[in-house]
């Protein structure tokens, strides 16, 4: 089994290069948790979003039967 390395990237902090694939690697797990907390925090802002989009759908449904019911209460009249 080859040895992999760990190489620094050229002027970037946190940032190594593997030597037998040559894929960059992020090491600083304080950027590592950054991300994860932003991403966490946009799905639920999405989520959010998406739960008052289906509060305002209710209330169109609503809206439009209470519309109905007072129209045939006016044809009735």
């Amino acid at each position: 089994m080859e040895e992999r390395f760990l190489t620094k990237v050229e002027n970037e902090d946190g940032l190594m290069r593997e030597s037998s694939s040559g894929a960059i690697v992020n090491v600083d797990k304080g950027a590592w948790e950054a991300a994860r907390q932003r991403a966490r925090a946009t799905q639920k802002s999405r989520d959010e979003l998406r739960k008052q989009v289906r509060e305002i759908n209710t209330l169109k449904c609503e809206m439009h039967e209470i519309k109905s019911m007072l129209q045939t209460i006016m044809d009735k009249q």
